[in-house]
């Protein structure tokens, strides 16, 4: 018994290893589609923050709008025509008015003080801008006392000025170029000096001469705050208008609302109001139809 188990010799002990069992190649899975996951919320339809796209012309709706509520208001007798005429009056009484020429007129001479204001405005308070943006001489000898006329509206200056220069039509252009420079100047001044300072300092890497500065950095950087300040020194040349046309005028829109308030013509007076609001939006208009241009680098919400 002890020999047969010595004969026996099992693998381990010949040092021999048994070849291994080869397996059969397992089947190949192949993927059975399921069902389609649901889409994600953000891959459904990009949700739009921004205002949407703009439509041309899509600023006259609120003025239509306001009108069409006005004529209904009218025809249904609930304004009465003493108080407020009704748009077919107003219409027939502009039509008067352009014929006998008075409009026209008129108009003529608001539209020349409100542009020589707004000229003289916007030369100067570029003008202080730049010299208080650029040099700190400048800055403390022209931003103070410009702070302080900020708090000074331009028709409180208004007896002072006709005491300095009378009644006549150098008064009433000042007291529109002084509203319009102050406006022009905080606008294009903060804009000045919210020009970032590593672009200064790169100018002076590459040793830019004043005038290359000046068209490279200063332009570029200052030109959306003065196209701001423009913008409301226009709507501010149209408010200074209205109240200087009113004192010992002999013409202009104002002369012709004061006088119709005389003799209760409201329709005149609204006639006024619709000029100076036309005139109003038109200028503002083309103010941004010039932005736009300008600055047509610029990707903002505007469009």
């Amino acid at each position: 018994m002890t020999d047969a188990l010595t004969d026996v010799r099992t693998p381990a002990a010949t040092g021999t290893l048994a070849p291994p069992e080869e397996k059969a190649p397992a089947a190949r899975k192949v993927p059975v589609p399921g069902p389609a996951a649901p889409p994600r919320s953000g891959a459904r339809r990009r949700r739009r923050l921004g205002p949407g796209k703009g439509v041309p012309f899509g600023r006259l709706l609120g003025p239509v709008l306001l009108v069409a509520v006005w004529w209904a208001a009218s025809a249904a007798g609930h304004l009465d025509p003493r108080i407020l005429s009704g748009p077919g009056a107003v219409v027939s009484t502009a039509v008067e008015l352009i014929s006998d020429g008075r409009l026209q007129g008129n108009a003529l001479v608001s539209l020349r003080r409100a542009g020589s204001g707004l000229l003289l405005g916007v030369g100067a308070g570029v003008l202080l801008a730049v010299t208080a943006g650029l040099s700190r001489t400048g800055e403390y000898l022209v931003d103070g006392p410009l702070q302080i006329k900020r708090a000074i509206p331009s028709l409180a200056m208004l007896p002072l000025l006709i005491l300095w220069l009378g009644i006549g039509e150098q008064m009433k252009v000042t007291v529109i170029a002084l509203g319009v420079a102050v406006i022009v100047y905080i606008n294009t001044y903060a804009s000045l000096t919210g020009i970032d300072s590593r672009h200064v300092e790169l100018a002076e890497v590459l040793e830019l001469s004043r005038w290359t500065f000046l068209r490279k950095v200063v332009l570029p950087g200052s030109l959306p705050g003065f196209f701001v300040g423009l913008r409301l020194g226009v709507t501010s040349s149209w408010l200074g208008l209205i109240v200087v046309e009113q004192v010992n005028a002999t013409s202009g829109i104002g002369y012709m609302m004061f006088q119709a308030q005389q003799y209760a013509q409201s329709d005149v007076i609204i006639v006024g109001l619709v000029a100076y609001g036309t005139f109003g939006f038109a200028s503002d208009a083309l103010v941004r139809a010039v932005e736009r241009r300008a600055l047509s680098w610029r990707r903002t919400l505007a469009g």
